[in-house]
């Protein structure tokens, strides 16, 4: 118990204004990553592309060293927030975001990255980064799980698609694994890494599996989420997407790769995600018009979006129709609008200081006032 003779010292400067720095900003990172890697499996060659797709890489590099030394000084000065949001079941599955900024990050410094660095530096960063995001990443599957289970007791009509974001990390290691498997020696080293991206892809989609109707019952039976929320429902297109990506890859890297298998089941997904995509537009557009404001959960806008590009843009290989080029190509715009839009409401939230401020207390109501009579 602290009394007022003792108070406990109060973080000054820096390590005070990063108090209310949740995982969630690690979303920034994968939506600025993977404007860079897929933009550059995009069909069409345009000037300045791949320039561009570069801007992106440094500037999602850049972004991950600045949050993980943000989030190292919040869990140092400010553990009993940290545990609270780990507590949170409305934040705790944002941990996901860590894995996969990670992951995405990799991916793009493998597929851009080595242009300017060099394919050896390039893929023994990419390395790093895929390991340590898919071992995050599992941890984050299991965990997240676990405290829900045990700590959280949500009830099911809490149940929004953030419950998905720890349960599709390993998706995004399994559709950035078979990029670095060229590069290892032939025979065992492949193979064991291939198989691995096999079970994370598994593993992956079944957990999502069985989550997605819970969210979908949820919507339908209790209404729209409330409005901060209601751009979460693109992080469904999140596991749709890379879903496809990752067999798209899997079968690019496997000696015995089938397109069919692609086909067979990628079409399917990413029409289902088209089909998603629109219901979530038409909810966004009314809870804009109900007075939505900007919030970090806007960066659901890209991430999610950017694999239904690289999800299009495998089909396209494997199918060899241009309508699926078209459809990367499309999405992709949409991408990069999305995330100007973001950005600018991002910096525009921390210069003002909104975004990084705490929840305002609630206001205590009055106590009644009784007359005394004599």
């Amino acid at each position: 118990m602290v009394t007022a003779a003792h108070p406990l010292p109060r973080p000054a400067g820096r390590a005070l204004a990063v108090r209310h720095l949740g995982p969630n900003w690690y979303a920034s990172v994968m939506g600025t990553a993977v404007v860079a890697s897929a933009g550059a499996a995009l069909p069409v060659r345009l000037a300045g592309l791949r320039t561009a797709c570069a801007a992106f890489w440094a500037l999602s590099l850049a972004l991950l060293a600045a949050l993980l030394v943000a989030r190292a000084l919040h869990w140092t000065h400010h553990r009993d927030q940290a545990r609270a949001h780990l507590l949170d079941p409305a934040t705790a599955p944002f941990y996901g975001c860590l894995a996969m900024a990670l992951s995405a990050a990799g991916t793009a410094t493998i597929t851009v990255g080595r242009d300017w660095i060099g394919t050896g530096a390039a893929v023994a960063l990419g390395a790093v980064l895929f390991t340590a995001g898919t071992v995050l990443g599992l941890a984050a599957a299991v965990t997240v799980p676990y405290l829900m289970a045990v700590h959280h007791r949500p009830d099911p009509r809490q149940a929004t698609p953030v419950w998905l974001l720890p349960l599709v990390a390993p998706m995004v290691s399994a559709a950035a694994g078979p990029l670095l498997v060229p590069y290892l020696p032939p025979g065992q080293a492949r193979e064991a890494l291939l198989l691995a991206c096999v079970a994370l892809f598994g593993l992956s989609l079944l957990a999502t599996l069985l989550t997605l109707p819970v969210i979908f019952a949820r919507l339908l039976t209790a209404g729209p989420l409330p409005l901060a929320l209601t751009p979460t429902l693109f992080l469904v297109l999140g596991p749709l997407g890379q879903s496809t990506t990752a067999v798209g890859n899997i079968a690019d890297a496997a000696p015995y790769g089938d397109s069919v298998l692609v086909v067979l089941y990628g079409v399917p997904v990413m029409g289902f995600a088209l089909l998603w995509a629109v219901l979530a537009t038409a909810l966004v557009v009314r809870a804009r018009r109900l007075g939505m404001g900007f919030a970090m959960t806007w960066w659901a806008f890209t991430f999610p979006v950017g694999t239904c590009v690289t999800g299009a843009e495998a089909l396209g290989r494997h199918t060899g129709l241009t309508a699926f080029d078209w459809l990367a190509t499309g999405l992709y715009g949409v991408l990069v609008a999305a995330w100007a839009v973001v950005a600018v409401g991002t910096a525009r939230g921390l210069l003002i200081g909104r975004l990084l401020a705490g929840l305002r207390p609630a206001p205590v109501a009055p106590r009644p006032v009784t007359a005394r009579t004599t």
